[in-house]
């Protein structure tokens, strides 16, 4: 059946690899390579390339393989919507996310989903922010928390103000502060944040025309922690990306307005397994509302 042959297609696309794919479907690599095979044969043209890198998708398949993703989805939908007709909520959300909230949301929001739809399965990818709004484009994904999108083919549910931090040593002239003039921050070394897609430390720099020292960019908060504490620089971080300080660290916060928005970004049109989710995820957030960062 050519749905079974598009999913098959699809999970190449994500893992790069015939054998992962294989063990990811749960079949074996003769059965991914004929399934392949028997698309090329149809359509007339070849879907992927085959190089000791892995497997890429060619620029023909790149375009087959949105259209597949449409098909894969309308047939996810009109499961999902038998299922509701008989009372049943049955489906799959698939989830983009960005390590912070894996950590700090999702195992609570799982727990939740699991308990009350059961019927319902959760697949998670994470990513950066330009990840999680590429999947969302491409239709890998249904719904992405992000910090903002500048894309009219989504909906963005604002969720919450996560503040911005700086994070300083006992080095650094602003360790003993209670808060901290964003312009301080010039005569000191930065370790940069170097998110791919919208940057909200950088956007800051550039709400109060900062001019920043900036001596290493690094995209793990981890690494960037490690680095302030061994005293070679300053930083900024939201405060839900940071899940421990390391020793003679602090964080002060800034006189000025500072803050990034996560938010939840949809496709205009949500499966009734899709909408579960926003809902249980809206009631969480109220209930939670005043322990959402460390719990």
């Amino acid at each position: 059946m050519s749905l079974v042959k598009y999913e098959i297609l699809n999970k190449v696309a994500e893992v790069h690899s015939f054998t992962k794919a294989a063990e990811a479907l749960g079949l074996t690599q003769s059965a991914i390579s004929h399934a392949i095979s028997s698309l090329e044969k149809e359509f007339g043209f070849s879907l992927i390339h085959r190089s000791r890198n892995g497997v890429k998708l060619t620029e023909e398949g790149k375009s087959m393989l949105i259209s597949m993703r449409r098909v894969l989805l309308a047939d996810e939908l009109l499961h999902q919507e038998a299922a509701n007709i008989l009372g049943v909520t049955k489906g799959k959300v698939r989830i983009g996310l960005i390590s912070s909230i894996s950590t700090k949301w999702m195992p609570n929001l799982i727990q939740i989903m699991e308990k009350s739809y059961p019927g319902i399965t959760i697949e998670l990818r994470e990513g950066d922010y330009y990840e999680i709004e590429q999947w969302l484009i491409n239709g890998e994904i249904d719904c992405g928390f992000l910090n903002r999108t500048n894309s009219k083919q989504f909906n963005f549910m604002p969720l919450k103000r996560d503040p911005l931090l700086c994070v300083v040593s006992k080095k650094s002239k602003l360790y003993e502060k209670e808060a901290i003039d964003i312009k301080d921050i010039e005569d000191e070394p930065i370790i940069m944040p170097s998110y791919k897609g919208t940057n909200d430390v950088l956007m800051l720099f550039e709400q109060y025309n900062v001019k920043p020292h900036i001596r290493f960019e690094l995209f793990d908060e981890i690494g960037i922690l490690s680095m302030v504490h061994h005293e070679l620089g300053i930083s900024i971080l939201p405060q839900l990306g940071i899940t421990q300080l390391p020793k003679n660290v602090r964080l002060v916060p800034f006189k000025h307005e500072s803050f990034r928005t996560i938010g939840l970004s949809t496709k205009q049109s949500l499966s009734p397994a899709a909408k579960r989710f926003v809902e249980e995820l809206k009631h969480w957030l109220i209930e939670n509302e005043d322990n959402l960062v460390f719990e």
